[in-house]
């Protein structure tokens, strides 16, 4: 009975060693933030906003894992390991998506652009159509005005998109694009007004 207690004993010393000696896993979480730093770095805080935070979040929780297993007698890093390999896999899978999102953003302004300077083109053909007379001169001196403007503002869009913010870019291109439509509409009832008073 004695001998069987004394390896109890033993044995329990050997679990209190390889259980209490359980060491953090440092070399995981510096690999794990070294990724999410990665994708970051490509872009990921722009063009993949959702998942990048969802990577933070993940590499909190494993590190709240970590600091409660910390605490234990007995300490298991293995669920906290699982976390952070997963946290580590998946913005390494996040990372490749990134040039494609960025290439689709980069279409998209470019897009914006071309259909922000067919509307200030179009604007501009109305308003060398629109009717001149007395009372029409201030009218089509302020179109000019907020015509030169939004070729202006066409500038800032390929800066914007020469900065790689294509978001930015597409977003002043559209807003251009509003206002152009805006002021082929009014010269066009402009036009109108006149041709049915001539009938």
């Amino acid at each position: 009975m004695k001998v069987l207690m004394k390896y109890f004993v033993l044995g329990l010393v050997v679990a209190f060693i390889f259980t209490s000696c359980a060491k953090q896993p440092t070399l995981q979480m510096d690999e794990a933030k070294a990724a999410i730093e990665a994708v970051a770095k490509e872009g990921a805080d722009i063009y993949a906003v959702e998942e990048i935070k969802k990577l933070n979040d993940d590499l909190a929780a494993a590190n709240d894992e970590i600091a409660t297993q910390s605490k234990k007698f007995f300490k298991k890093f293995g669920k906290a390991k699982e976390m952070l390999a997963k946290v580590k896999a998946d913005a390494e899978a996040l990372k490749a998506t990134i040039p494609a999102r960025k290439e689709e953003a980069k279409n998209k302004a470019l897009a914006a652009q071309t259909e922000s300077k067919a509307a200030v083109d179009e604007a501009k053909a109305f308003l060398e159509k629109a009717p001149k007379g007395k009372g029409t001169k201030a009218d089509i001196e302020a179109f000019k005005a907020d015509l030169k403007g939004l070729e202006d503002a066409l500038v800032e869009v390929q800066t914007a998109i020469d900065g790689e913010d294509y978001f930015g870019a597409a977003d002043k291109a559209n807003t251009i694009k509003g206002k152009a439509v805006a002021i082929s509409d009014q010269i066009k009832q402009a036009i109108e007004k006149v041709a049915k008073r001539k009938k």
